[in-house]
């Protein structure tokens, strides 16, 4: 059996994806504060998480544009070019 382990152990990448939290939450219209916020909807919660993800998904387009991300992802297609023909 697996577990789950959401932690971030790194301060910085914890104080980001706060900011980050925060800045998708204004941008959908949800009052969030520092510390404790169990007191908002699962609908508020939903659409701050939902804006989040919808956020990192565009931004992981932009960087696979330039297909820097061929060799994580197909390492056959990215090294096949360097092959001795």
């Amino acid at each position: 059996m697996s577990s789950n382990n959401n932690q971030i152990n790194v301060p910085q990448a914890k104080e980001a994806m706060e900011r980050f939290k925060m800045e998708c939450a204004n941008e959908v219209g949800v009052n969030l504060k520092q510390g404790y916020n169990g007191d908002i909807s699962a609908r508020e919660a939903g659409s701050v998480g939902g804006q989040m993800v919808k956020k990192m998904i565009e931004s992981f387009k932009g960087h696979t544009a330039n297909k820097l991300y061929a060799p994580i992802f197909r390492p056959q297609a990215y090294y096949g070019q360097f092959k001795d023909k």
